[in-house]
């Protein structure tokens, strides 16, 4: 019996029933009821994970590298949560489970390709894949419920990626009209391998569920599939053990879509992926994804299959890989609508080019590959060269969110005001217009107190604590001010209480 994804053939899923395909079983049960242990990325491209570990460790965490994950770390003790640090609150590290640290580097993407994330908040994969680009070419992260953007946008924003296209839309009717190399689907799933979250119970589903989540894993797929290149890469993955979700899903596209299943190398234990589960029959070549459970690295469960698009004879049917995407214009309108770039536009470019420099004496090596959107009265600072958003334009069901950082906004004469993003994503490059305060100032300054600075002239500086930049500030007469937004202002205030211990440690 092959399965398909017709009504009503998925099954109740108590883990007894894996009991068959999972050969070490009491290692499994024992790792899934245990709390699973806390893991962080590092964010490579603006820290060294030395550098990060010697930082963490100065404030009594102790942590330990993960066999074959060099940007992971596990914490092995904690004097409070790992999140309630400035590292994190500066975007320097990622709290994301070790098992789902698997998925960007099977992809692989490099520099300067076209990738996709299909499913992306909220933004664990999409940022890592970011890091692999070294925030180069265009990343485009696909989700279509408002609440889970908010969440996507606000990590890609936390971590400061500046090549992440992030669009509102539902992935199974995503625009056709260009091509990508890699594309990502992490689908919505029954998170079985998420149990040891819930003390190593499961979330009851109704069949109801059950049958649709089957549907809406193939239609992701296939869309993917149509949406990649000739030659491309699309890694589906879930986290769930359900073979109903994983082996016949692929399986069901294996049998008439233009793709190869590829073999996944991995530096970690795993298993492989099933050919059979009970009365259903998978293709053999399903033996060449991979299945991760909790007691392989001491995380959470992973399913991973990487196809390979054979040909062109579906979906978007473009003979040039280049056809639908052009280099991303200095000027748009809020509709995405592209115009001429004005007298005033080139203005504005030219007067944010001359503060990075004359200003804020930015290291010019920071700024390689580095252009400029204008899009209503904010500058947009990307890394993306190029973007499929003209091709798409014809399309309904997509709304573009963001296009990389938001860099600079532009006061009353019309001269460049940077955002908090920017300057901390500028971090070290930046020699110009910094205050450094210690940490009881930045307290004073977060309660809206006084605080005097001696030798800055009036203007907007980069305010900065142990020696990174944290936010904006204005000087003047002396006097300085911060101009970070309330909620995040709000958290780095009970960050620094509770690390001079005038505030609650509940508060955390």
């Amino acid at each position: 019996m092959r399965y398909g994804a017709a009504p009503g053939l998925l099954p109740d899923m108590p883990f007894e029933r894996y009991r068959g395909i999972i050969p070490d079983w009491n290692r499994f049960m024992e790792a899934a009821s245990r709390p699973e242990p806390t893991t962080i990325r590092v964010r490579t491209g603006r820290i060294e994970p030395d550098g990060l570990l010697s930082r963490l460790e100065r404030q009594g965490y102790r942590l330990a590298s993960l066999d074959g994950q060099p940007d992971f770390f596990r914490v092995d003790s904690e004097p409070r949560s790992i999140a309630h640090t400035l590292e994190h609150w500066l975007g320097l590290f990622y709290v994301q489970l070790a098992s789902t640290g698997l998925a960007a580097p099977i992809l692989a993407p490099r520099p300067g390709e076209r990738v996709l994330d299909l499913c992306a908040a909220p933004g664990g994969k999409t940022t890592h894949l970011a890091d692999l680009m070294d925030d180069r070419g265009p990343l485009v992260a696909v989700e279509p419920h408002e609440g889970r953007i908010r969440a996507l946008a606000g990590n890609v924003y936390r971590t400061a990626h500046v090549n992440v296209l992030t669009v509102a839309a539902d992935g199974r009717f995503f625009p056709g009209g260009a091509l990508f190399d890699r594309v990502l689907v992490d689908a919505p799933c029954s998170a079985e391998g998420t149990v040891r979250k819930g003390k190593g119970r499961i979330r009851s589903r109704p069949e109801a569920y059950r049958e649709y989540i089957v549907g809406l894993q193939e239609e992701l797929l296939r869309r993917a599939i149509d949406l990649t290149r000739p030659g491309g890469t699309v890694l589906y993955s879930t986290c769930t053990f359900a073979p109903e979700e994983n082996e016949a899903v692929v399986d069901a596209v294996l049998q008439d879509a233009p793709v190869e299943i590829e073999s996944v190398a991995l530096d970690v234990p795993s298993a492989a992926g099933l050919t059979s589960f009970g009365d259903l029959r998978f293709d053999p070549r399903l033996e060449n994804a991979v299945r991760i459970y909790p007691h392989h690295i001491d995380s959470g469960g992973l399913f991973l299959a990487k196809l390979r698009r054979t040909d062109s004879t579906v979906g978007v049917r473009e003979a040039d890989p280049d056809s639908g995407w052009s280099r991303v214009p200095r000027t748009v309108s809020d509709d995405e609508s592209v115009g001429g770039e004005s007298a005033r536009d080139t203005r504005r470019i030219d007067a944010i080019r001359a503060a990075l420099g004359d200003v804020w004496q930015v290291d010019s090596r920071a700024l390689e590959g580095i252009d400029w959107l204008l899009r209503g009265d904010h500058a947009w600072v990307h890394g993306c060269g190029e973007w499929p958003f003209e091709a798409w334009a014809g399309h309904r069901g997509w709304k573009s969110v963001s296009v990389g950082l938001r860099g600079f906004g532009f006061d009353t004469g019309d001269l460049p005001r940077p955002t908090n993003d920017l300057l901390r994503w500028l971090g070290g490059s930046l020699a110009g217009r910094g205050v450094e305060l210690p940490a009881e100032r930045w307290l004073d300054l977060l309660r809206r107190e006084p605080v005097q600075v001696e030798g800055i002239s009036d203007g907007y500086v980069a305010l900065r604590l142990s020696g990174l930049p944290v936010g904006r500030g204005f000087v003047r007469t002396g006097r300085v001010r911060h101009e970070i937004p309330g909620v995040h202002a709000r958290l780095l205030k009970r960050i620094l209480e509770t690390d001079s211990g005038t505030g609650s440690q509940s508060e955390a």
